[in-house]
């Protein structure tokens, strides 16, 4: 069963517990580690490495793991808790876990290792194993090929249900998934699919080649990972074949994984609206030193930002000093552009991220944000004039009004627009972050209120 973060603690305490005896009872703790799923016991390894003093406990109950079930568990850990854990063993007990690990999990543990270790390695290996690792391992990050794994089942063309049911006995083993089958044909083309399903209902003698569906959903090697998560999202499919340049089927990435490149997006996205780069880690294990240069460039590029706000300030001293009353309201009506701002980014960066919204939606988007914002303009400015006569008579709530309106309504326009801008020209939309966008706002909000500040109170 699964474990919560109390049972997790308390599997923890028991492991060490057992482990810091003289004779600790190995099988006793393999029968208990039998009982846990593998995803468990990789949390609590993670926790145990990231104690310095705890690794050799993690590296005992590794050992206690049979080699297959110890490659699963290693499958589950961060990167930088995988590389020390691969750092205390040798070349051997490294190649044993390799080779029960799956294709694309066994490339990515491959490339984090150091080029001697690399090499140390791939001496070892047989020579079908050490050109597909080598392959897998050659392909661009955030590619497709970079997260698709070599185990899938193919058919050959030509084959009877018969002949294809032996071929899936012999090759389910190995392979990622086993539900969803390809058809290749003697080139290796990807020419068919079809399902698990659809082969054990149809009829013994019959070809594989009039039950297949023709018509397959694949994708390029080189294309984007986020692409791929799009994909497999849209169609909800188990699995998404890959293809090289020439139409030969070179992997598949399954459903977890693709969503796990969904939640490494998104992630990654909430990262850029707050104006922080993207992390190597999860925020909770990457280094001070590397959270703190994330972080620090646009919030100083931000402060100089800020003091065009005060220049406008500055410029507008008569008017400030001829209506006191002005300044109350100059944090409420900046503050609501922002946040208008924030969202309409917010939501435009979202909708272009999963599909919802293109380039080609800008009109549409533009004149439904019209308004939106307007009503939104309007309604928070009938909210705020009331307190505009208490404070400085019906001129400053006249001020205050057309300001809120104003405002608000250039706020959202640009927190819209600024991510198509942003993809017309080739930069990713979620860098349209929101402290970007409050600080352009900031700026102009400034200029916008007292100007029309200045125009009222020179006819009145």
């Amino acid at each position: 069963m699964a474990l919560n973060e109390e049972a997790l603690q308390a599997l923890k305490t028991e492991l060490l517990d057992e482990l810091v005896k003289e004779d600790p009872s190995k099988s006793q703790l393999a029968e208990r580690l039998a009982e846990i799923r593998s995803a468990d016991i990789g949390e609590v390894l993670e926790e145990l490495i990231e104690e310095d003093e705890e690794l050799s406990a993690a590296l005992t109950v590794l050992d206690i793991l049979s080699t297959e079930r110890a490659a699963n568990v290693l499958g589950y850990l961060p990167k930088e808790s995988q590389l020390e854990v691969v750092g205390e063993l040798s070349d051997s007990q490294v190649l044993k876990l390799l080779e029960e690990m799956g294709s694309d999990e066994r490339a990515d543990l491959f490339n984090r290792l150091g080029e001697d270790r690399r090499e140390a390695l791939l001496r070892r290996m047989a020579h079908q194993e050490r050109e597909d690792l080598k392959r897998l391992a050659s392909y661009e990050e955030g590619t497709a090929g970079a997260i698709m794994t070599s185990d899938y089942v193919a058919i050959a063309s030509g084959m009877t249900v018969s002949q294809a049911m032996m071929r899936v006995r012999q090759t389910a083993p190995d392979a990622e998934t086993v539900y969803q089958l390809y058809v290749l044909d003697s080139d290796g083309h990807l020419i068919g699919t079809m399902s698990l399903r659809q082969l054990m209902v149809a009829r013994p003698g019959a070809l594989v080649d009039d039950i297949m569906i023709k018509d397959v959903i694949k994708i390029p090697v080189d294309k984007a990972q986020e692409e791929v998560a799009r994909i497999v999202a849209r169609y909800d499919l188990l699995a998404l074949p890959v293809v090289d340049a020439d139409g030969r089927m070179v992997g598949i990435v399954t459903h977890d994984d693709a969503m796990d490149v969904a939640e490494s997006e998104a992630t990654e996205d909430i990262h850029k609206g707050m104006s922080i780069g993207q992390l190597e880690d999860g925020v909770s294990r990457v280094p001070l030193w590397s959270l703190y240069r994330k972080r620090v460039f646009w919030l100083v590029l931000l402060v100089f930002a800020n003091l065009f706000s005060g220049a406008g300030i500055a410029y507008f001293e008569e008017t400030i000093a001829a209506q006191v009353a002005l300044v109350f309201f100059l944090p409420l009506l900046i503050g609501s552009g922002g946040n208008a701002g924030a969202q309409a980014a917010t939501l435009m960066v979202r909708g272009m991220a999963t599909g919802d919204v293109g380039v080609k939606d800008w009109s549409k988007m533009l004149g439904r944000e019209l308004l939106v914002a307007g009503s939104l303009g309007l309604t928070m400015a009938i909210a705020v004039a009331p307190i505009g006569i208490f404070r400085g008579g019906e001129a400053v709530a006249i001020i205050v009004a057309l300001s809120m309106v104003t405002i608000v309504l250039f706020g959202s326009l640009i927190g819209m627009c600024l991510p198509f801008v942003l993809e017309r020209f080739k930069v990713d939309p979620a860098t349209a972050s929101a402290p970007l966008v409050t600080t352009l706002i900031d700026a102009t909000g400034v200029l916008i209120y007292f100007s029309i500040a200045t125009a009222i109170l020179a006819g009145v």
